[in-house]
């Protein structure tokens, strides 16, 4: 037997090394595995997040009161009038998120022409809840230009058809506020007044949200 081929047989730290470097690939290899199943899982979970929670149901609105806060005739022949009324608008969120919004617009048409401008102050809607808004609407007879005859006659006639749209931007806040997500929530109406109660006797509202 050659003597030099003992010195080429593995010795048992040469094999302690070889297993120790199988346990460490083992060990990588489970590591790895670990990773890409909670990268699978995180995902699965996030996609199920996206359908259920993110998936925003469009609220509904109602103006439920008209008041007239203030009235004045303008000087000068012919009917002149600046008119302020207090709206009040009950929304109902159907989503399991709570909508935070800040301070958004509404504007006041009548066949056409837009006659009223409102603000519409910032605000909390509770998920699956309700929240009221008051909007201050101010209306001046100059706005109507060539519809105030036809105002008029409505007027006579008793009921005036308005339409009413109003864009309200604020954050859908998800998993109790953690997670917070831009969203403009939307609202177009058809309503009509009856005059001179200056009560709502009818209305269709179309709203809808943008994330």
């Amino acid at each position: 037997m050659d003597p030099n081929a003992a010195a080429i047989l593995p010795t048992h730290a040469d094999e302690e090394l070889h297993r120790q470097r199988r346990r460490r690939r083992r060990r990588c290899r489970c590591c790895c595995a670990s990773c890409l199943l909670v990268s699978l899982l995180l995902g699965v979970t996030l996609l199920v997040l996206f359908l259920t929670v993110l998936r925003v149901r469009d609220p509904t609105t109602r103006l439920v009161s008209s008041r007239v806060i203030g009235f004045a005739l303008g000087p000068g022949p012919g009917l002149q009038f600046n008119l302020t009324m207090l709206l009040t608008v009950d929304v109902h969120n159907p989503n399991p998120a709570s909508f935070t919004y800040a301070s958004g617009s509404a504007d006041l048409w009548y066949r056409g022409v837009l006659v009223g401008v409102a603000a519409v102050d910032p605000g909390r809607i509770p998920s699956r809840g309700d929240g009221t808004m008051e909007l201050v609407m101010t209306v001046l007879s100059g706005s109507f230009g060539d519809e105030l005859n036809q105002l008029v006659k409505d007027m006579e006639a008793g009921a005036v058809p308005l339409d009413a749209s109003a864009r309200v931007p604020g954050k859908v806040g998800l998993l109790g506020g953690v997670l917070k997500i831009r969203a403009v929530a939307y609202s177009d109406c058809h309503v009509i007044f009856a005059f001179p109660e200056m009560k709502v006797r009818s209305q269709v509202c179309q709203d809808h949200t943008k994330l």
